[in-house]
């Protein structure tokens, strides 16, 4: 039987517009709107196998594309880059790269437990990559 009318069911996405970091102010942590996305009712039997990195990466792509910014600025943006000034970033951004950094270290780390642990692990350098600064070479006339 029709009516005439539609239903309208927003999907997590127009949501977003409403209660997400940007637009309305309402909830400025992605943690916490993946979080709230993972708990809800309606959609936690989808997004039961889904990792909350993954939800909060998402929330921040769809940010990213709601301003108008590309797939790859947004992709750019999760990569670690080692010449980047962490000081000029803002709160929010600056916890998520230190989240990034986190994971990597975690990822990287050897336990005792691990077969290829080595205790008092020694690594050599070379010397070339350093870098010379004229207060280096007054200390060394110093000593």
């Amino acid at each position: 039987m029709a009516t005439g009318k539609r239903n309208y069911r927003p999907s997590p996405a127009a949501a977003y517009s409403v209660c997400t970091e940007g637009f309305k102010g309402l909830v400025t942590n992605y943690s916490l709107a993946a979080e709230r996305l993972k708990n809800n009712p309606r959609h936690r039997d989808y997004l039961e196998a889904v990792s909350q990195s993954q939800l909060e990466k998402l929330h921040i792509i769809l940010r990213d594309h709601m301003q108008g910014h590309s797939l790859e600025h947004s992709l750019a943006s999760f990569q670690l880059d080692p010449d980047q000034d962490l000081n000029k970033l803002d709160d929010e951004e600056l916890a998520r790269k230190k989240g990034q950094m986190d994971e990597l270290f975690e990822k990287n780390r050897r336990r005792k437990d691990d077969a290829d642990f080595v205790y008092d692990l020694e690594v050599e350098f070379s010397k070339s990559t350093r870098e010379k600064c004229s207060w280096d070479d007054e200390s060394d006339n110093e000593f």
